[in-house]
């Protein structure tokens, strides 16, 4: 079986110059772990997680001691915080090669694409649902 029988393909993107405080807004309300940056073409440019943004964030953001400076962090662009260059995989991957990709690079999301362009993301609860689903 490959990827593209389990990815989910309804991907919501953001521009590389969205704000942080939109990421994290669309990270906490639809309780995303992860969101892929793309151009206006659907070409993958990087991968924002839920770590990377709070790494990104002040820690006195709502806070007594939360000052101008710290509220100004909210408005980085995705393209100062996204890692670069993602590790993507085909729809015609094997579910065990992209498995195994995951597991080998610690990561816990794959953007699939095709052709150059975005056309899902297969993440670690997609396998560990079709792996469960399996027996």
């Amino acid at each position: 079986m490959t990827v593209d029988a389990i990815m989910s393909r309804d991907v919501v993107t953001v521009s590389p110059d969205t704000a942080l405080m939109e990421i994290r807004s669309l990270l906490h309300d639809r309780g995303f772990r992860h969101l892929l940056v793309a151009e206006a073409d659907d070409t993958l440019c990087g991968v924002i997680s839920d770590r990377d943004v709070l790494r990104a964030l002040s820690p006195f953001l709502d806070t007594f001691s939360e000052e101008h400076r710290d509220v100004k962090t909210l408005t980085q662009p995705a393209s100062e915080v996204m890692r670069t260059d993602p590790i993507t995989v085909g729809p015609d991957t094997t579910i065990e090669d992209a498995s195994q990709t995951l597991l080998d690079n610690n990561i816990s999301s794959l953007p699939v694409v095709k052709d150059n362009v975005l056309v899902g993301i297969v993440t670690t609860k997609d396998l560990l649902e079709h792996y469960t689903n399996e027996t």
